[in-house]
């Protein structure tokens, strides 16, 4: 009852001391939003992986043929949801004269690619598996919106009412393929011989992608895997590139992986007949594995970002300290006449410990608080800025999404609450010492 009297009776007498509340919970909030922005890119950075490829990748590193084989043998294990296979290639996009477009084809199974990938999810007017366009003007299509419009160059935003009217008309694109050129080999018998043979198709708008992910948005179109396959190779069978595979909520990704690489390794050899050594070269990685090396550099910059804030924040302790070395040195009195009526030298230790462990919580809730407001508002603050100074923070193409994600990291947030606390006492400590020490008989000697 005593230590909550004096807390009340110092906090009341000496409003510097909110001076440091404010300081703790700055130092706090400060530190969240930074743990909640860079955990949260790099959460997103990785789902945005799974949504566009799935939880596993299985690529050769060369096309392939009886895919369809593959996946029926993958779908039966009980670790994996969905497969689906994709082809890819690099082509010419042309929309309009003199609106020439560097893209990535991805051919795809459209029907059964929202099985594995959120790519219904993605689909700007309908948010289902899409149905086949009988058009006689061309194969359907779904392309990034950032390929069909540029952003804007100050909001950095998309105008989709000019994309829905591009949903429909058709486009031209150019692309190719390499083959073994007749007669077989160079003059000198130095290697093979091959020739580029370029391909035009004819596609149909069916509905424009916005996946969120700048790099996906602005480079890649979709067409069905059998007509891009008919157009650059067209004197082969059924292949695919990649087969990119969903797994079963709740199962082990280790597990799944070496399942997935036991099947791929007896399709491929008594399949398709290749050498051991082909098989092995296969990169078989869940999507994440495929971020880590870029997610570990990001993890190494949020430390070295948080060790540096951590370190000015440090400047709150100091405030702490000289502020309650101030409420000691003014205090002595009270400090002797509590000693001189029983209480002990570690009870008004305790005191002071437990006034600057109080400020702590206050500043630390004020600072979780603060840090929850600004990182759910992160956004807007950001388009405020933008519209106020017209400098746009957040640019798309430079930090690949859209939007600045906007989840606050409670599990990053806990050890840092509590570090504040821990803290706010430290700085309360050689003031607490120092009290304990004080001897009443000097200090009321002439009083």
């Amino acid at each position: 009852m005593l230590k909550l009297f004096l807390w009340l009776r110092y906090l009341g007498k000496r409003r510097v001391v909110l001076l440091s509340v404010a300081a703790v919970g700055l130092s706090c909030a400060l530190l969240i939003v930074v743990v909640s922005l860079f955990n949260g890119f790099i959460g997103a950075f990785e789902q945005s992986a799974v949504d566009a490829i799935g939880d596993v990748v299985l690529s050769p590193g060369r096309k392939f043929e009886h895919y369809d084989e593959l996946i029926e043998q993958l779908e039966e294990l009980g670790v994996v949801e969905a497969a689906t296979a994709t082809l890819s290639a690099q082509g010419l996009l042309h929309l309009d004269k003199g609106d020439v477009r560097a893209v990535e084809i991805w051919g795809i199974e459209v029907q059964k690619r929202g099985k594995v990938t959120a790519f219904e999810q993605s689909l700007l007017n309908e948010k289902k598996t899409p149905t086949s366009i009988s058009s006689e003007k061309g194969i359907e299509s779904y392309i990034g919106v950032g390929v069909l419009a540029r952003p804007d160059e100050k909001t950095d935003e998309y105008d989709f009412n000019a994309v829905r009217e591009e949903i429909g008309q058709e486009v031209v694109l150019t692309t190719g393929s390499t083959t073994l050129a007749t007669g077989g080999s160079v003059a000198g018998g130095q290697g093979e011989k091959r020739e580029f043979r370029r391909t035009t198709m004819r596609l149909v708008i069916a509905d424009a992608i916005f996946t969120g992910v700048y790099y996906l948005d602005n480079r890649v179109v979709y067409v069905p895997i059998e007509r891009l396959r008919e157009s650059i190779y067209p004197k082969s069978g059924p292949i695919a590139g990649q087969i990119q595979i969903k797994l079963r909520k709740g199962c082990d990704m280790e597990v799944a992986l070496a399942a997935i690489r036991g099947v791929w390794g007896v399709f491929a050899s008594e399949r398709l007949g290749w050498e051991p050594y082909q098989i092995q070269s296969a990169m078989i990685e869940s999507a994440s594995q495929l971020q880590s090396r870029y997610v570990v550099e990001i993890r190494k910059q949020m430390g070295v970002l948080l060790l540096i804030f951590g370190v000015v924040s440090m400047s709150a302790v100091l405030l702490i300290f000289c502020i309650f070395y101030m409420i000691v040195e003014t205090r002595r009195k009270d400090i002797s006449i509590v000693k001189s009526c029983g209480a002990s030298s570690v009870s008004v230790a305790a005191v002071f410990l437990g006034f600057g462990a109080v400020v702590g919580v206050a500043g630390a809730a004020i600072g979780t608080g603060l840090g929850y407001i600004v990182t759910r508002n992160i956004n807007a603050v950001e388009h405020s800025i933008g519209k106020l100074l017209g400098l746009k923070l957040w640019k798309a193409s430079v930090y690949m999404f859209s939007r600045i994600p906007d989840t606050v990291d409670w599990a990053g947030a806990v050890p840092i609450v509590i570090a504040a606390i821990v803290a706010a006492a430290a700085g309360a400590l050689i003031p607490a010492i120092i009290a304990a020490r004080t001897r009443p008989v000097d200090i009321l000697r002439y009083e």
